[in-house]
Parts: C-alpha cells; sequence; structure tokens
C-alpha cells in the first residue's frame, strides 16, 4: 500500500471516529466568519424582521426585572400593553450572552453581540442532527458534505445569520435533532431524541406543530409494521409527554395558562400528554397481529381527536382567532403564509429546487436501500422530507424546513449516484446523470444566480417602497427621534416594534394576533376620518404622529383607502391640530405633534 492510500485510510478513520469534535470545530469557524463578515450589521444592531426586535424588546424587559412569567409588552398599546404568545426559551440565550458581556463592554455593545452570536447557537446543534443522520444513513465520513449542502440552503441559513433572533434557528436545530432521531439504528435513544426535540420546539412555539405531528404518526407506524419497534414508541411517548409538561411548567407565561389556541397552554398540553400516555400504553400492550397494532393505534387517534374537538371547539379554526375584519385586512396578507405556488417565480424557484432534488435523492436511496438495514432509516426521512415539501402549497413559510430536511437525500444523490454513473459503462447512463447532476447544481445555487436572470424582476415603484421600507428602519433615522422626551407616538404597525427597540418611546401596535385589537385601531386610523384618527390617538395617549412615506404599509392604505386620512396627510392636507416637527435634512421621516 502506498503512502496516499495509507493517508487516505487515516483521514477516513479520523473523519470516522471524530464527527462529532470536527463538526463542532467546523461550526466554531463559521461561527466567527459569520461575526465577521456581518460585523457592520451587528453594529447597526440591524434587525430586519418585527420579531426579532420584539424578543430584544422582551429580552429588555426580562432583564429590567419584568416577571419571569410575565410576557406582556407594555411598551405597545399603552398603557395595558399586550400579551405575546411566545415563551422564554428563546430569550435564554440572548439574555446569557449580555449578564455575560454586559461588564466587559457595556450594555449597548453587549446586547449587539448577542445579536450577533445568539442565532448561530442552534446552527451547532442543526449540523450536529444532519451530520449523524447522514452517518448513519449514507457514510460515515460523508457528514462534511452534509455541512457543504446546509450552508447552500439560502432560506434556512438565513435563519441563523447574526441578528436573526428569534425562534426560528432553534426550531429548525430542534427539527434536525428529529430526523436525527428517526433515522437512529438505537431505538431508545431515538425515541427519547425525537421525543425532546418535539416538545422543546412545541414549547418554544407551534410553527412547527405539524411536523412533530408527522414524527410522531411516522414512529407509530414504524410500530405498526414492525412490533420489535415498541422501546422506540413507548420511550417516545413518555418523553414527549413529560417533555411538553416540564416545558410548560418552566416556561408559559401567564398568559398562556389559559385555554388559548396559538401556543403550548393547556389545550395543547393535553394533547401532547394523552397523546404520549396513549402511544406508551400501546407499546406497552405490543399485540402480536399488525392488523391489531394498526386498529389500536387508529383507535387512539379517534379518540384524541374526538376530545379535542369535544373539548376545544374553538380551536377547530385558524389558532390565532382573529376577527374577520382582521384576517381579511392583515393576515391573510401575509406574503409566507401563502402558498409557494402564488409566490414570484424568483423568491419560489430557489425555496422549491433543493427540497425537490433532496425527495428525489431520498426516494433513489430509499429504493437502494430496501435490502440493507438502513431502510429503516431511510423511510422515515422519505416520509419527513415528501412531507415538509408538499408543506410549501400550504405556506411558503416552510421552505426553511423543508430545504433542511432535504440534505439527506441530496447527499446521498452525490455519495452514491455519481460513482454509480462515473463507473456505469452505458453511454446513455452517464448523459443522464451528467444531465440530473447539473440540474442539482442549478437547484443548489439557484438562489444567488437567479437575481441575474430578467425575470420577475421588481419594478422600479417596488424598488422605491423597498428602499423606503429599509431605510425607516436603520438606526440613524430612527435614533434623531430620541432628542424629544419619551412619550407615545402613533406610527404603522410594522414599524411599531423597531421603534421601541431603537428608541425610548412607545408605539400603539406591532403585528401580532393577541395584538388584534390595536392593529385595527391603527388601521381604521390612517385609513378614516381625521376626527377618527385624532380620537384613537387619544386613546392611547399619543402626542407624536410618525410615517414614513412610501413604507410598504402606506402604500395600502393610499391604495385602499383614497381620501382617508393618510391619503390627505400624503398630500399635504394637515388638520389645524397636527403640526410639522423638525427633523435631520435626509430623513426618510415625517414628524407631527398631535394636539
Amino acid at each position: 500500500m502506498n503512502d496516499f492510500a495509507k493517508t487516505g485510510l487515516w483521514l477516513k478513520s479520523e473523519l470516522d471516529r471524530h464527527w462529532l469534535r470536527f463538526t463542532l470545530i467546523a461550526w466554531a469557524i463559521l461561527l466567527l466568519w459569520f461575526v465577521w463578515d456581518r460585523w457592520h450589521m451587528i453594529q447597526w444592531l440591524s434587525l430586519g424582521d418585527t420579531d426579532d426586535n420584539m424578543r430584544l424588546a422582551q429580552v429588555r424587559a426580562l432583564l429590567s426585572g419584568q416577571s419571569w412569567y410575565d410576557l406582556r409588552q407594555y411598551r405597545l398599546s399603552p398603557p395595558a400593553g399586550f400579551d405575546i404568545h411566545w415563551s422564554r426559551i428563546v430569550d435564554l440565550p440572548l439574555a446569557g450572552l449580555i449578564l455575560l458581556l454586559r461588564p466587559f463592554v457595556g450594555t449597548a455593545e453587549a446586547e449587539r453581540l448577542a445579536c450577533g452570536i445568539a442565532p448561530l447557537l442552534p446552527l451547532s446543534i442543526a449540523l450536529l442532527g444532519l451530520a449523524a443522520t447522514v452517518r448513519r444513513l449514507v457514510s460515515p465520513i460523508a457528514w462534511p458534505l452534509a455541512i457543504v449542502l446546509l450552508l447552500c440552503c439560502g432560506t434556512t441559513i438565513s435563519m441563523f445569520m447574526p441578528d436573526r433572533i428569534d425562534h426560528h434557528g432553534w426550531q429548525l436545530a430542534m427539527l434536525s435533532l428529529t430526523v436525527a432521531g428517526l433515522a437512529d439504528p438505537q431505538q431508545r435513544r431515538g425515541g427519547l431524541i425525537v421525543g425532546l426535540s418535539s416538545a422543546v420546539s412545541l414549547n418554544i412555539g407551534l410553527e412547527l406543530l405539524p411536523y412533530a405531528a408527522m414524527a410522531g404518526a411516522i414512529i407509530t407506524l414504524r410500530w405498526v409494521w414492525d412490533r420489535a419497534e415498541a422501546a422506540r414508541l413507548s420511550v417516545y411517548g413518555l418523553t414527549l409527554a413529560g417533555g411538553s409538561g416540564i416545558g410548560f411548567v418552566l416556561f408559559a407565561s401567564n398568559a398562556n395558562q389559559v385555554l388559548r389556541c396559538d401556543a403550548l397552554t393547556p389545550v395543547w398540553l393535553s394533547v401532547m400528554v394523552v397523546g404520549g400516555g396513549f402511544l406508551f400504553l400501546l407499546a406497552r400492550l405490543n399485540p402480536a397481529e399488525r392488523w391489531v397494532r394498526l386498529a389500536l393505534a387508529l383507535t387512539a387517534g379517534a379518540i384524541i381527536g374526538a376530545g379535542f374537538a369535544w373539548m376545544f371547539p374553538q380551536c377547530l379554526g385558524r389558532p390565532e382567532q382573529v376577527s374577520p375584519e382582521l384576517a381579511k385586512s392583515w393576515l391573510n396578507n401575509v406574503r409566507e403564509a401563502r402558498p409557494i405556488y402564488k409566490h414570484p417565480f424568483r423568491m419560489a424557484f430557489p425555496i422549491v429546487a433543493l427540497p425537490v432534488v433532496g425527495l428525489i435523492g431520498a426516494g433513489l436511496a430509499t429504493w437502494a436501500a430496501r435490502r440493507h438495514p438502513s431502510i429503516t432509516g431511510w423511510v422515515p426521512v422519505l416520509l419527513f422530507s415528501a412531507f415538509a415539501a408538499l408543506m410549501l402549497l400550504w405556506q411558503a413559510r416552510a421552505g426553511p424546513a423543508a430545504q433542511l430536511l432535504a440534505v439527506p437525500g441530496i447527499v446521498a444523490l452525490a455519495w452514491l449516484g455519481l460513482p454509480w454513473v462515473v463507473r456505469h459503462r452505458g453511454i446513455g447512463v452517464k448523459i443522464a446523470g451528467g444531465v440530473v447532476a447539473l440540474a442539482a447544481l442549478a437547484a443548489i445555487f439557484s438562489g444567488p444566480l437567479i437575481r441575474y436572470l430578467p425575470i420577475d424582476r421588481p419594478s422600479k415603484r417596488v424598488q422605491v417602497v423597498n428602499r423606503a421600507s429599509g431605510l425607516c428602519m436603520t438606526v440613524p433615522a430612527l435614533k434623531p427621534l430620541d432628542r424629544l422626551p419619551r412619550q407615545v407616538i402613533f406610527t404603522f404597525v410594522d414599524l411599531g416594534p423597531r421603534l421601541i427597540t431603537v428608541t425610548h418611546h412607545d408605539a400603539i401596535a406591532g403585528p401580532y394576533h393577541r395584538n388584534g385589537d390595536a392593529i385595527l385601531d391603527v388601521q381604521h386610523a390612517f385609513s378614516r376620518s381625521p376626527d377618527n384618527f385624532r380620537a384613537t390617538a387619544r386613546k392611547y395617549g399619543a402626542t407624536l404622529l410618525l410615517v414614513c412615506p412610501n413604507m410598504a404599509e402606506s402604500t395600502v392604505y393610499r391604495a385602499r383607502h383614497p381620501g382617508g386620512f393618510y391619503d390627505r396627510l400624503a398630500h399635504n392636507e394637515l388638520p389645524a391640530w397636527l403640526t410639522p416637527v423638525a427633523l435631520p435634512r435626509k430623513s426618510p421621516f415625517r414628524l407631527f405633534r398631535i394636539s
């Protein structure tokens, strides 16, 4: 054996034995790179999403002495504020980093650094979950390819970027662990991982509830098919029920201790506890006949479904439980809640391409493993990948999860398919393999490449709106407002969370369904008569009006409500009780005093 072959064998051995260590080293390198690459954004506290801004506002309130179980945001909808449906789980790493860094760099810099570092923490978990899955199903040394491919999943990796401090990265990390648990050949460990990761995800929020339900269904069907899977089912049921219960006790806010449908309240907690208990009982019974196991599983599901409908009929509709008017004017128009086929090609194709390739890869790998022990891992991954891809037909917000779950299939397609094509003597196979490889590469790199295609380019009007919406969220634009004494500022719904995060002022509303009454008040105030606006401002004690011309929300008021208060304001028809307030010359805002 020559030196080159010996080196190859040594490298394979090291990649196999020390995969955990090397994966964490890769994560540490990525953390340093992304912090360095986005240092400018970190220093300007570029929290681009309303939820990211609200998350920091919640953490500040916690560190300022607000109760652990009180998630009411008092700086919106004054004087009473409104309840956020989140939990404190995602607040913990942010608060911990701020407390750790504050003695060395001061509060402001500690917040900026925490917002830059915290989103990258769950990336380590996501990398470990995918690496473990690929090691078990493809090859013990294929995990580096999974890391590289995850970095190519633009929609997914964006959820882990600096300043993306909301809960999405943590839930994706739990999803990565879920798929690793489904592929785990060790039953008890696999059931434990799936149960706990599902429980943590549900305690964070219900966005991935369908995926948790699908994981439970896959484990149950696995037991129906093979009664030897009883240990996995038993441990899964116990950890799902126990983890959900413990999480509820530790993290459920005061507002989530009532029968609401939008979080892990007693409604969904009862489903998890009863469902987990049923699964544990089924595993203990473990009848020999497959049809009996299927009948018992279907009966348990029917009992849970019927009991849910009987006890919580209010939760059979939309979990947000908003009024029909608010659903029509706001919630139904949230872009990420629309099916993927209703989005422009430039946005939809990069999101869809990877899940499709991953699904093809998972399907081919499942077929190739039909006589191999890894089939018991590939079937759950195939089902989970197919489910995630179908979820895109419901809501585009399923994109990050669908891309993440596509990684094992794409790794299998590259790792198993390309060598087979290269070895095959048939020219037709080689040509077909080349076409598939090119298509896969096009899917992987479609995100950065599609911007150069003359397809669905945004119009000049859209570019103006995007520019205004971006400028009005910046620290340099908002900070001059701090020269004025603290007061309540009446502004757009989408600007409220950013305003309370960057300045010392309070606002009326933010885009949160539990803030529905205030959202409607703001919409009515801008779209109806000036007298109605003034009455609403008095209701909330607002003494200043801040608007951002051409911001996306402003275009709605002008287009749908001509002659309304905001439309008149845009045409400089100012009522006598509205006085302009001077701002810096290049400010994108218009500010008025309300008397």
